[in-house]
Order: C-alpha cells, then structure tokens, then sequence
C-alpha cells in the first residue's frame, strides 16, 4: 500500500519522478482496496491481505537495498581508477617535459649527426665504385678483344662481351639518374664511347649476313642461326627496358627485329626489281623474274623457315614482300615506251604465268604461299589501258603484215608449212594469244579488224572460186584457225582455242551469209538434196559419195596441229548429222507399205552405220533414235517410244514428230492426236550442258489444200 511504500522511498532523493511514483502507487492502492473490500464478506480476510502485503514490501526493499548497494560499489570502483589515472596522466606529463627539455639540449648534437649521414652516403658510393673499378679499368682491354672476336666472326661471344659493358655502363647511369646526378652521365658516355663503335660494326655483320641469308642457309644457316639468336636477346633486352620507365639507356630501344625485315625486304627488292636489268628484254627479264622468285621461295620454304621462330612468319613476309616489289616494278615498266612485243609478253606473263603452276602456283611452294589475298599485280583499270595501248600498236602495223600475207595466199602453191608438217602462216600468233584476257575490249577491236580483212579476202574468193587455188589450206594455216592456243598455261589453252575457232566460224559466217564450214558445205550440200528420196531409196550412193567429200576435207584438216583438228572433225560430224535429219526432215516422200517402210529403216541403218565408222564418234546416234522411232511396228506403242524420244532430245517440237509420223505412213489420227496430247503433258526442259541437235532443224510449213472446185463459183 502507499502507506508501505513511504519509509522505502523515504530514503531517496528528492526527485519529481518520485512524488509521481508515490502518487500512482497510492492511486493504484486505493483502485485495489476499494475493488477487494466492497462486500463485508471480504474484511474477514483483511488480516490475511495485511501479512501478504507486509511480506511482499519487504521482499521489494530488500532487493531495491541489494540494487542500490551493488550501483554504490561500482561508482565506488569506478571513482578510484579515475583518480589512479588522474595521478598517471600527471606522472606522463612531467617526464614528457623532462624529455623536451632533453631534447631541446641535443638539438645542436643532431647537426653533426647530419656530417656523419652525409659522409656514410658517401662512402656507400664509394663502395659501389670499388666494387666496380676492375671492371671500369678493363673496359678499353675488353673492347679490344671484342673487336678482334667480331672481326673473326665469333659474333655470339663479341655479343656477350657487348652486353657485359652495355649493363654495366647503363647500371652506373642509372644509379646517377636517381641521385640526381645528372651531371656526371656525359663523363660515364665519354668513357664507355667504345661501346657506339662495337655496336654498329656488330649491326654492319648481322645486316650483311641477313642480306645474304637466302645463300646461307643453303651453305652455312649456323651463321644466319647466329644473327638471328643475337636479334632475338636484344628484342628481349627492349622489352625488358621498355616495361621499367623510370630510365631508358641511350640508344634503346635498338628495335633490330623490325630492322631484319627492313634489310630483308631490301635485299629482296634491290636484286630483282631494277628497270635497268633489261638490258636482254623485257621477256627474258620476265622469264628470270619467274625463275629466280620460285628458287628463292623455295629456299625460304624448305630451308629458311628452320631457322627463326615460327611468329617472324618469314614465308608470308617474303612472299608479300616478292608480291608487293613485283607490282610496283611492273607499274615502273609500264611507265615506258614498250613496243608491241614487249606489252604482250608482259599481259600474258602477268594474266596467266604468274598465278599459273609455273610460278605462284608451283606444286613446290602450295599450299603455303598464297597470293590470292594480296591482290592483283596490276590493277584491271591499268589491265585494260595497257591493252589499248596493244591493240593500238597491233592495228598501226596490221595492215602493211595482212597485205605481205594476202599476197602469199594467191601463190599457186601450198602454205608453208613447220618441221611437223604442219600448215603454218608468218602472221604473228601474239595477236590471237592475247584473245583470251579477262579485262577490256582488246580483243574485240583485233577480232572485228581481222574480220573486216578476211571478210574481203572470202569476197575475193566468191567473185572467182577457183582463186586462190589453195584457198582453204591458207585458211587453215592462218593464224586465226590454228590459234596456237597450245602455248597458253593451264586452263586457258581450251579457251583460247574456242575463242580461236569461234571467231573463225564468226568470220566464215560473214564470208558466205549462213551456217558453219560454208567451204565444206558447198561441195556437201548438194548431195545433202537427194537423201531421204526414192531414188536413194532404191540404192544410190549417196553417202560413199558424202564419205568421199568428207575424206578429201579432213585430208586439209589433218594439216593442222591436234587441237583445232580435233575441234574441226567434230564440228564436220554435227554438220553431217543436222544435214542428214534436216533432209528427213523436207517430206520427200512417205512409206506407201510396211515393206518400204522396213527398206527405209534398213537404208538409215546402213548409212549411219557408214558415217559413224568414219568418225568414230557419237554424235549420229540422233539417226539411229529415228530409225528406231520410224520401224516400230506396233503403232500403238508410238506413245511410249517418243516419250523416251524427247527425253533423250528435249529440243525436238510436235512438228518434228508429226514429220516422223508422217514418213511413217500408217499412223492413224487417234494414233497422232495421242502422241501430240503425251507431248504436251510432258514437256522437257533442256539441261544445261545439252547441245542443241533439233532446234536448228526448221520443219517446211504444210502445203493448204486447194479449195477451188473447177465449175463456177457461187
């Protein structure tokens, strides 16, 4: 109750939290009284509540005595170690006094401290240079020897000596960098100038021997091994030099890697690439340009690449260099007044030779050396100007050459002809090899000027067949037919021959209005007429008549080297075969029965058989399909047989079938109308590498029915 608490809170201070404390207890005890003693029935137990409540401060005060008790000592202890501090802070102070003053007395004693640090820095340096004396007095001694060893080529053991006192004069110099010693370097630079000497005539050997280095390491690599270790340890000293930036020796970085490819690159240059090495021409300046790069290599594949590290990529740097040189040498060459000669040889050396398997594209050197990602030799735009400038001197010198050989074609006697037997003509054949180029209009300007004068040559011939008498072998041994395309590199000698022969027939076109072999044509085509008639039906001999004609040409033909008379033969062959289908072809006459129809067969069969075994090729098989398609004997199986026709000759129409049909003479409408119908349900595209046989065939137009009856009209 409020009444108890009194005497345990007596003892307390006076606060106000107090009397507020006092004044919740006292309403907190009366809120409790007045609840419990309400009824009369409770004041029976107010002694019992009077003793738990006694009980109750009692506990309270003894706790709060034992709370305020254990807060007494501590403040207690607490105030003593205060008080011990106060007297240590006290004691600290007066000896740090005591050391001021101490100090303060030996501020004077430190001055001369100073002298004796002074005189210690010294006598570090000093130590230093005694320690290095020997060395500094057998400087002069040790460049000597190394000048004797360098002139004996013992390059490895000078390089080490040369090392030995470049570290030593660049420790000494270092050391002055830091102290400030600036002064004194010129002194240091003086005393080791020996050095600079040492070092370029090291530098004058390893130069001479990496510009001799493509004949070393075919008869000596432990001496260009050499050089190149002696590169690789001064790279190494850059590098280390160049990482520490707190000082750079005098003449660092020496950079002798990138100075070995400079010095190879101008060796390289300097041996090959001179205008002024022509003095034999430009073609055999070429042809040792050819010559000496593929050697050379070849030495730097095989050999050289042994003999430094893998990442100088010294294959790459000698083939771009090789590369790089060649162009701007060609580009020099360009520059002058080349004649016609000159200019071709040099097209033809730079378009076929140089990525051909006669230099670039040696088996040799592939697949290592590749130049195909370092451009072209010369650009196309200079490709072409130098081109123009060909034709243009070709065209000045044409005319007076075309008239010299003109005037040989009317001799009455056969062209001359080469050690082979051989039809040959005096007109140079550089004017044809240039034909097959990939830039300009060259060699249009030379095919339209060469056709214009053959053109009136065959004029000539039309007006008076009979001159020259040696018309065609002239032609054949001309230039243009014969082509040499055999002496063009690689891939391109079929090109050049196409390109030889196409021209030819273009010019053969212009000559007679149509057609290929017009020359041949004219003693063939006549006979042509007759096939395909009754009268070569009934046992004419017509083809030995066709067999003879071709002899006699081929006879020419054999005159001329292999190629373009390969070239010739074939182009005969398809000439006989579309002949031979075109005169099938004009509706001369239809099988009446089955027993003429077998003839007809038979006598297809036996002349293509006779013509095959002349040529001894394929190319008349378009004979034997007909034959097959016309002597079927079931017509209702026509379908099938031309299904399987076009689709071996895509190119044949409906009218090529109805004239087969036709020939036939016992197919009925139904029998057409069905075929016709399978046709257009199938239609067949021509492949691309098919030759057109049909397409040149043109079917005549049918004959309309006269639709005039002979009395009067209405």
């Amino acid at each position: 109750t409020p009444g108890r608490l009194r005497p345990a809170l007596r003892h307390l201070p006076e606060w106000p939290e107090v009397e507020k404390a006092e004044k919740l207890a006292r309403g907190a005890a009366l809120k409790w009284a007045s609840g419990v003693f309400y009824r009369p029935e409770n004041l029976e137990g107010l002694g019992q509540y009077r003793s738990r409540e006694t009980q109750r401060n009692s506990s309270i005060q003894s706790r709060l005595k034992s709370t305020v008790q254990s807060y007494l000592e501590g403040v207690s202890a607490g105030l003593e170690q205060l008080r011990s501090a106060v007297q240590e802070v006290q004691s600290v102070c007066q000896e740090l006094g005591a050391a001021r003053w101490a100090l303060l007395d030996c501020a004077d004693r430190f001055q001369d401290l100073q002298q004796m640090r002074t005189l210690m820095a010294e006598h570090v340096q000093l130590a230093s240079v005694v320690q290095v004396l020997p060395q500094l007095f057998s400087v002069h001694e040790v460049f000597s020897h190394t000048l004797q060893l360098l002139r004996g080529q013992h390059l490895l053991e000078a390089h080490v000596e040369i090392m030995m006192m470049e570290h030593l004069r660049d420790n000494i110099l270092s050391q002055l960098h830091l102290r400030g010693l600036s002064s004194a370097q010129a002194t240091v630079l003086s005393y080791f100038s020996g050095l600079q000497e040492l070092n370029e005539s090291l530098a004058k050997q390893l130069w001479g021997i990496v510009g001799s280095s493509l004949q070393l390491v075919q008869e000596d690599p432990v001496l260009f091994v050499t050089a190149v270790r002696i590169i690789e340890r001064e790279e190494k000293i850059d590098d280390t030099l160049l990482l520490d930036a707190t000082f750079l020796p005098p003449g660092r970085p020496k950079g002798w890697r990138q100075k070995f490819y400079h010095v190879l690159q101008e060796t390289i240059t300097g041996t090959h690439f001179h205008t002024t090495r022509m003095d034999a021409g430009l073609s055999r300046h070429l042809e040792a340009l050819q010559r000496d790069i593929v050697s050379e290599l070849r030495v730097v594949k095989d050999l050289m690449v042994q003999c430094v590290p893998a990442h100088y990529n010294i294959l790459s740097v000698c083939t771009a260099t090789y590369h790089q040189a060649l162009a701007s040498h060609l580009q020099d060459i360009l520059r002058e007044d080349l004649d016609k000669q000159a200019l071709f040889h040099l097209l033809k050396w730079v378009l076929h030779v140089y990525h051909s398997s006669e230099m670039m594209g040696h088996p040799d050197l592939l697949p290592e050396v590749d130049v195909s990602s370092l451009g072209p030799l010369i650009s196309p735009e200079l490709v072409d100007q130098t081109e123009r400038r060909y034709v243009a001197s070709v065209l000045e010198w044409m005319p007076r050459t075309l008239n010299r050989e003109f005037e040989e074609w009317f001799r009455e006697k056969e062209p001359k002809t080469d050690h082979q037997g051989f039809f040959q003509s005096d007109l140079p054949t550089d004017v044809i090899e240039v034909g097959p180029q990939h830039h300009g209009s060259a060699p249009c300007a030379l095919a339209v000027f060469l056709r214009e004068a053959l053109v009136q040559y065959g004029k000539e011939h039309q007006k008076d067949p009979t001159m020259p008498k040696y018309y065609v072998p002239y032609l054949l041994a001309w230039g243009l037919l014969q082509g040499k395309a055999h002496m063009l590199p690689g891939s391109r000698r079929a090109g050049a021959m196409g390109c030889c022969a196409t021209l030819q027939m273009e010019l053969l076109q212009e000559q007679h209005g149509a057609g290929h072999f017009m020359f041949f044509c004219a003693s063939f085509q006549p006979l042509c007429v007759q096939l395909a008639s009754r009268k070569w039906l009934s046992g004419s001999q017509l083809v030995n008549s066709m067999c003879e004609v071709i002899d006699k040409y081929a006879k020419d033909f054999s005159r001329v080297k292999k190629p373009v008379f390969t070239l010739l033969l074939t182009e005969c062959e398809v000439l006989v075969a579309n002949q031979y289908l075109r005169a099938l072809m004009q509706k001369k006459m239809v099988c009446k029965s089955k027993e003429e129809r077998g003839q007809f067969c038979d006598r297809l069969l036996q002349d293509a058989t006779q013509l095959r075994e002349l040529f001894c090729s394929l190319n008349l098989e378009a004979v034997f399909a007909v034959r097959e398609l016309l002597c079927l004997k079931d017509t209702a199986l026509l379908s099938l047989e031309v299904l399987g026709f076009i689709t071996k000759y895509p190119d044949v129409s409906d009218e090529h079938i109805s004239t087969l049909l036709d020939l036939r003479g016992d197919v009925s409408k139904e029998v057409r109308h069905m075929v016709l119908e399978m046709m257009a349900q199938h239609p067949q595209a021509l492949p691309e590498s098919y030759q057109p046989i049909f397409s040149t065939i043109l079917v005549p137009a049918p004959e309309l029915p006269f639709c005039l009856r002979k009395g009067k009209c209405a």
